[in-house]
């Protein structure tokens, strides 16, 4: 990684490793998250799961998220990001060990949700980090590269997990996954720094702080006092930020589809729709994760030089995404024609689906650094809740779809066509708030 010295808090290579201990994490958290992929069919013939059991299972983890996210942003901007990152993984441990001994559905779905629960502050408390110790050019490329790490995570779930699973057991092999998570909560214990919420901001501070985004009306205080005022408000400001709200639709469908989509349903849709076996969709899979390696490293190489080219987070998104969403609607009008371009075709709508992680950290800088903890987290809240949504509903629109009379792969169809709309509507209500009147700037409290 390519970095400044002043661009930290931290010497370089003190930076290099909190970034290394935070990605450690979210390796694990990732490839957790979508390794039902690559389990569904041993899965579903062990526990005889339904289209439904199956979205609501792998859904599980993101809801078990989801219910975490608003007390975990108070949280981290009070006690930071390695205490409360250790406090969670340790659910995440239980939640592994449960879910290897776990003999009926419901207990998987309990463990499934402790683990999404126990892995949900793994992106957030290291965004929550670089806000303070790292500039906005070098913000932008840590998630990016966090992102990446987290498709490497994918890729270990796919090829590597169906090569294990015969020889230990899919239960032995969320036990190892328990051991690792422990390993990473002692590494994160060594190299994450104190936190100190009443701490002035500094120099990286002050280059983060350009005006609110788009009229965000979002307080530019990263004074100190304002900062300990900040601490003490809640979530108002973030509630009452215009730019929050212009990117929750964005947040919950595209956001939220493309990793429903890339965790869950791109396995069943090359074994129900491409008619592959589950070695060739293990092997579609990890084709899919490193394309998805491939493009966050590219955005993290990329996005420092556009940025101090003018170009925003905000304009990528609205250039590059259509494209996302011209491939989906090709995947969706060729699904009984791709054959062994299936995989090829899931992988066009993921990779060009990517540019929408820049709203995250984009999202990050427009509020001050005391408030960055709870903005990041309410953000996350919207995102893993779309991903929740997504992944169950489509799982429900199959089996609705199904049972109407239509057929496997027209079920998939229409199912993802309603998906194609949702997103339609996220992008469109994300050009035209743009378009819109921005709110006044709040007062200072």
């Amino acid at each position: 990684m390519t970095i400044q010295t002043n661009a930290f808090h931290l010497s370089r290579r003190h930076a290099v490793v909190v970034f290394m201990a935070f990605a450690c994490a979210y390796f694990l958290s990732s490839l957790i998250r979508a390794i039902t992929a690559t389990l569904s069919p041993t899965l579903t013939q062990e526990m005889a799961l339904s289209s439904r059991d199956l979205g609501l299972l792998a859904g599980g983890y993101f809801l078990g998220f989801s219910l975490t996210q608003l007390p975990m942003g108070s949280w981290l901007d009070r006690f930071g990001p390695k205490k409360v990152n250790v406090a969670f993984l340790s659910m995440a441990v239980v939640g592994c060990v449960a879910f290897a001994l776990a003999q009926s559905f419901a207990g998987l779905l309990l463990a499934r949700m402790l683990c999404g629960a126990g892995l949900s502050a793994c992106l957030m408390t290291a965004l929550t980090g670089y806000r303070r110790w790292f500039d906005a050019s070098v913000q932008l490329r840590a998630n990016s590269w966090m992102l990446m790490t987290g498709s490497i995570g994918m890729l270990m779930s796919t090829l590597p997990v169906q090569w294990l699973v015969p020889i230990w057991g899919w239960r032995a092999l969320f036990v190892a996954l328990a051991v690792l998570i422990v390993v990473s909560m002692i590494f994160i214990t060594w190299a994450v720094p104190a936190w100190s919420p009443s701490k002035a901001v500094s120099a990286a501070e002050a280059i983060n702080r350009p005006n609110a985004l788009d009229g965000s009306g979002v307080l530019d205080g990263s004074d100190g006092a304002n900062g300990a005022n900040g601490a003490a408000m809640g979530y108002s400001q973030v509630w009452r930020s215009r730019y929050f709200w212009r990117m929750a639709p964005l947040g919950f469908f595209c956001y939220g589809g493309l990793v429903a989509v890339q965790t869950l349903w791109a396995g069943p849709w090359m074994t129900a729709v491409g008619g592959w076996t589950p070695l060739q969709a293990a092997t579609g899979l990890f084709g899919l994760n490193f394309a998805m390696l491939c493009i966050f490293w590219l955005w993290g190489f990329m996005t420092p030089g556009l940025v101090k080219r003018g170009v925003s987070a905000d304009r990528l998104i609205a250039w590059v995404f259509p494209t996302s969403l011209a491939a989906l609607a090709f995947l969706i009008v060729q699904a009984d024609s791709l054959g062994s371009w299936t995989a090829a075709a899931l992988t066009l709508f993921c990779v060009c689906s990517s540019v929408v992680s820049l709203a995250q950290p984009a999202l990050g800088m427009a509020f001050p650094a005391a408030l960055v903890g709870r903005a990041l987290s309410a953000f996350n809240l919207v995102i893993f809740s779309g991903i929740f949504v997504v992944q169950w509903g489509i799982g429900l629109l199959i089996d609705v779809f199904k049972s109407s009379g239509m057929g496997v792969v027209g079920a998939f169809q229409a199912a993802m066509g309603v998906f194609l709309a949702c997103s339609l509507a996220g992008y469109g209500y994300f050009l035209v708030a743009a378009a819109s009147p921005p709110a006044q700037p709040a007062a200072h409290e």
